[in-house]
C-alpha cells in the first residue's frame, strides 16, 4: 500500500480523486458527512421508497473527463458492461411558453459551421425563425455574436470577455422581448446562471460547447437510464472498495490545522459530536465552497493567498422538486424549459429514459411517470403565494411549480397533463430545510455560479500549501462551470499535483481542453491575438500567464 491519501467529501470530485489515486496503489481515506456518497449527483429514496433526485442528471455531449471516469467503472453483474452504457441520448430541447406556442428545438440546432454562419447572416431559413419566434434581424444579430466568440483569441476571453456578463454582450436590453426570453432560455439550464450575471467567458463558450459537441463529438446530451445512485454511485463506490478505498460515512470536517505550511491533521466528528484526528501525508479537499470558506484559517491563508477569497464567489439555490404520475407524461425527448416561469423552471420526464420499469407505488396505485423538476430561482415572487420559493412551505413549492407548470402547457397537446388527478405525489429535495421559530429556509448544498470577474477569486487544484489539494468546482478548470464534469476534471488535477510531489512514476490523470473548429477560425484567432496584443499589452500579457498556468498540467498528463 502507497502513502495514506485523505480525501475529504464523497461527491463526483471526492470519488474522482479516490479512483485516480487508488488506480495509481495509494492508501485512499473518504470522509463524508452524508451516509451515501454522490454529493450533489446522488438520488435517494422518500419514505414511500420512491425514486428522487437532488436535480435531474445532464450529461452535455461535450463532456471527456467524466465519460473517461465512468467507462472505467464496471456494472454489476454484468461483466461487459460499464456505467456508461446507462447514457441515453436525448434528441430535443422544448422551450414552452404561457401564450405562445411551444419551441422545439433540436438538441444540435445551432450548427457553427461557415455555411451555416453565412446562411444566418443573410436571415437564414425561415424553420429558424419560426421555431424560436425570433425575427431574422434577432437571430442574425445573435448568431452574430457567437461567430465572434469562436474568431475570439483565447487570451481575449480572459482579458475581456470574463468581466463582461452575457447579458450584456448580447444586447438584450435593447432587443425584443422574445430575444430577451431566448437568451434567458439558453442559459437556464446551466446551473441556475442568470444571463445577467454570467460571464461571456463562461456561459457564452459553454453556450458553444452544447452545441458544438454534436457536430465534433457526434453524440447530442444524455441522461440516466435509472435513478442516479442506482445505476452510477453505487457501483462506483463499490468498485473503489474492491480497489481498496475505505469509506468513512457520517464524518463532518471541523477543522483543517495548517502549522508551518504543511497539513498537520483534520478534526472530524460524528454523529454524537466526538471528534477524532485525521493524519496523512496527503490531503485532497474535496468540500463545495461554502463549506471550505468556513475552514480556511489565518493561517491558511498566509500559506494559500488564493483561498482567502472564497468569500467571495456567488451561491444560487438550484435544487429538484418530483412529482410522481398515475399516466406518464413523456412531453418531449429531452429537456423542457418553461421560460415564463419566474421560479426559473426546467424539467425532464425520466420515465421515458429509465430503463426500470417499477418505479414503486402509492396507497397502492402503480406510479406510471415521474417528472423530475428542477426550481432554479428561489428569490423570485410566485404566482401564487406572492412570495420567493426559499420563503414557501414545501406543499407550498409544490403547488407553486405545479401551476407554473401548467401555466405554460395550455398551448400543448397535452394542456391537463398534470390535473390533480394524475399526481400521486410529490417530493422536494430533502436539502432544503424548511424554517423552525422563525428561522429562514436553509439549503444545505447550495449551487456556485460562476458570474463575470469571478476567475480572480478562484483558486487553483494545486495548492502552496505543500500537502493541500482542492478537488471542487470552484477550482480554475478548462470546463470553468460548476458541474460534475469541472469537478471531475478539478480532482484530476489535483492528483496529478500528488503525483508530481511525491515524486510518483504513475501516469498522469488526462486532462482535455474544450475543442473549437479549426480552419479558418483558426486563422482568424491569430489576427485576433495580435490584434489585442497591440491595442492592450499588459491585459494580453496577463491572460496569457493565466492560460499559461491553466494548460500546465494538461500539458503533462497529455495520453
Amino acid at each position: 500500500m502507497g502513502e495514506k491519501v485523505a480525501v475529504l467529501g464523497a461527491g463526483v470530485a471526492g470519488l474522482t480523486a479516490a479512483h485516480e489515486l487508488a488506480d495509481r496503489g495509494f492508501e485512499v481515506h473518504v470522509y463524508e458527512r452524508r451516509e451515501i456518497p454522490g454529493g450533489k449527483a446522488r438520488s435517494f429514496r422518500t419514505c414511500d421508497g420512491l425514486p428522487a433526485e437532488h436535480g435531474f442528471r445532464f450529461f452535455p455531449g461535450f463532456y471527456r473527463h467524466l465519460d473517461d471516469t465512468m467507462k472505467r467503472i464496471p456494472y454489476p453483474g454484468e461483466p461487459k458492461k460499464v456505467v456508461l452504457g446507462n447514457l441515453k441520448e436525448t434528441s430535443d430541447t422544448q422551450v414552452l411558453q404561457e401564450n405562445a406556442k411551444p419551441i422545439d428545438l433540436p438538441a444540435n440546432l445551432w450548427r457553427f459551421d461557415t455555411v451555416w454562419l453565412r446562411n444566418l447572416r443573410l436571415g437564414g431559413p425561415h424553420i429558424f425563425t419560426a421555431n424560436t419566434g425570433l425575427s431574422r434581424h434577432d437571430l442574425g444579430f445573435l448568431g452574430d455574436r457567437l461567430r465572434d466568440l469562436l474568431n475570439a483569441c483565447t487570451e481575449r476571453r480572459f482579458a475581456v470577455y470574463e468581466q463582461k456578463a452575457w447579458w450584456d454582450f448580447s444586447d438584450a436590453v435593447h432587443r425584443s422581448d422574445q430575444y430577451k426570453k431566448m437568451v434567458r432560455a439558453m442559459t437556464r439550464s446551466l446551473v441556475a446562471a442568470r444571463a445577467e450575471e454570467l460571464s461571456v467567458r463562461t456561459g457564452g463558450y459553454i453556450l458553444l460547447q452544447l452545441q458544438l459537441a454534436a457536430l465534433a463529438e457526434g453524440h447530442e446530451p444524455r441522461v440516466l437510464n435509472g435513478p442516479t445512485s442506482t445505476v452510477w454511485i453505487e457501483p462506483w463506490r463499490s468498485y473503489l472498495e474492491s480497489r481498496g478505498v475505505r469509506f468513512h460515512f457520517r464524518r463532518t470536517v471541523e477543522e483543517i490545522h495548517c502549522i508551518n505550511g504543511r497539513i498537520r491533521e483534520v478534526i472530524v466528528s460524528d454523529d454524537n459530536y466526538m471528534e477524532c484526528l485525521v493524519r496523512a501525508r496527503w490531503y485532497v479537499a474535496a468540500l463545495p465552497a461554502e463549506i471550505m470558506q468556513c475552514l480556511v484559517t489565518p493561517a491558511i491563508a498566509r500559506a494559500e493567498p488564493g483561498l482567502a477569497n472564497l468569500g467571495k464567489l456567488q451561491l444560487r439555490w438550484m435544487n429538484g422538486v418530483m412529482l410522481y404520475l398515475r399516466e406518464d407524461v413523456p412531453m418531449v425527448p429531452g429537456h423542457t424549459i418553461y421560460v415564463d416561469s419566474p421560479w426559473a423552471l426546467t424539467s425532464i420526464s425520466q420515465r421515458q429514459f429509465w430503463d426500470r420499469p417499477e418505479l414503486g407505488t402509492v396507497k397502492g396505485v402503480n406510479v406510471s411517470g415521474v417528472l423530475s423538476v428542477d426550481v432554479s430561482n428561489w428569490e423570485s415572487n410566485g404566482v401564487i403565494y406572492n412570495k420567493p420559493a426559499r420563503c414557501c412551505t414545501k406543499p407550498e413549492i409544490v403547488h407553486e411549480v405545479l401551476t407554473q407548470i401548467r401555466q405554460h402547457l395550455a398551448n400543448t397537446d397535452h394542456p391537463h397533463a398534470l390535473d390533480d388527478r394524475n399526481i400521486l405525489d410529490s417530493f422536494v429535495d430533502e436539502d432544503i430545510q424548511m424554517p423552525n421559530d422563525g428561522v429562514e429556509t436553509v439549503n444545505l448544498e447550495p449551487l456556485l455560479i460562476n458570474t463575470a470577474g469571478s476567475w480572480a477569486n478562484r483558486p487553483e487544484a494545486v495548492t502552496k500549501i505543500e500537502n493541500l489539494f482542492l478537488a471542487a468546482d470552484y477550482v480554475r478548470t478548462y470546463t470553468d462551470l460548476a458541474t460534475m464534469e469541472g469537478a471531475n476534471e478539478a480532482a484530476r488535477r489535483a492528483v496529478n499535483g500528488i503525483l508530481d510531489r511525491s515524486h510518483s512514476a504513475g501516469p498522469r490523470c488526462s486532462v482535455w481542453p474544450l475543442s473549437y473548429p479549426g480552419g479558418l477560425f483558426t486563422l482568424k484567432r491569430r489576427r485576433d491575438r495580435k490584434r489585442l496584443r497591440r491595442a492592450d499589452l499588459t491585459a494580453f500579457e496577463q491572460a496569457a500567464e493565466l492560460i499559461k498556468q491553466l494548460a500546465d498540467w494538461s500539458q503533462k498528463s497529455k495520453p
